[in-house]
């Protein structure tokens, strides 16, 4: 999408409606695609599910009594919203001069570069802002939201509390910083929105007769036992840090703490999660 700077230099209701509305169909067409042909359709079924059973309902830790419905709300009513907030402030900040700008005569092969690099900062920043938001005092009031999701699907991925929301897509803030082009910028907020979803479909590897690639081991991981694999798989930040885990008994991380040691007597672990948070 191009942007129009012109019309982007006064803060006006059509242009970021626009924003707004293309984001929301872009996140329903995504997350909403996967959660139909995985979760409504059941195409795949629960082969290769990490876990067999489907999104919660009945379970009063969640809004509406439904995973499905809580997910979808906090996604959409805050996710969507503060996405969008990022962007606006960002496109009026290119229209009127004052964020660093690089075009394509400028320099080509660095604009190239720039899209390149956008995935590993995003993996750096996610690890980071991820381990503070499992600092106690704010996992408690802020991330125990999205941890919720001890069975995520596609709609988890952006379940997440508003401050957590504005941590996650600060990743954004590098293009006060760093000469970009608002194209760079969509396709960083573009990447930071929709991958969740794949990340949390639920599923192993690729689906429907290996048409579909899907799915993060690694990061089930983490919803599953919490205090291991905060990062992405493509740089090995984890490994680095000694919070990594292959999710077997005896292999690498196996003495990190486990969800049994949250959730114990039956009871509700969002529950116990968010009035006692792992310690770091």
């Amino acid at each position: 999408m191009q942007f129009d700077l012109d019309r982007s230099r006064v803060f006006r209701f059509d242009w970021i409606a626009t924003i707004y509305l293309r984001n929301m169909v872009i996140l329903w067409v995504f997350a909403g695609g996967w959660h139909l042909v995985l979760y409504i359709l059941k195409w795949q079924g629960i082969e290769r599910k990490y876990d067999p059973r489907w999104p919660f309902v009945g379970r009063r830790t969640f809004l509406f009594n439904s995973q499905v419905r809580d997910n979808v709300f906090w996604s959409c009513i805050s996710g969507v919203a503060v996405w969008t907030a990022w962007e606006v402030v960002l496109v009026y900040g290119y229209a009127n001069g004052w964020l660093p700008y690089l075009s394509w005569s400028d320099n080509p092969t660095l604009f190239v570069l720039l899209f390149l690099a956008v995935p590993f900062w995003r993996e750096l920043h996610f690890y980071f802002t991820h381990r503070f938001l499992h600092w106690a005092p704010i996992y408690r009031r802020v991330h125990a939201l999205h941890h919720k999701n001890t069975n995520p699907g596609p709609w988890s991925g952006l379940a997440m509390h508003p401050i957590e929301h504005i941590v996650y897509f600060s990743t954004l803030a590098i293009h006060f910083v760093v000469p970009t082009h608002p194209w760079h910028m969509m396709f960083n907020a573009t990447e930071t929105a929709l991958t969740p979803a794949q990340g949390h479909t639920g599923f192993d590897g690729n689906v429907l007769d290996g048409k579909l690639p899907t799915g993060s081991y690694f990061h089930w991981l983490h919803h599953r036992y919490f205090e291991c694999n905060y990062g992405e798989a493509g740089i090995p930040l984890d490994r680095w840090f000694g919070t990594f885990r292959d999710g077997s008994d005896e292999g690498e991380g196996a003495n990190r703490p486990t969800e049994h040691q949250y959730d114990i007597k039956g009871e509700d672990p969002y529950l116990l999660r968010s009035t006692s948070a792992p310690d770091e």
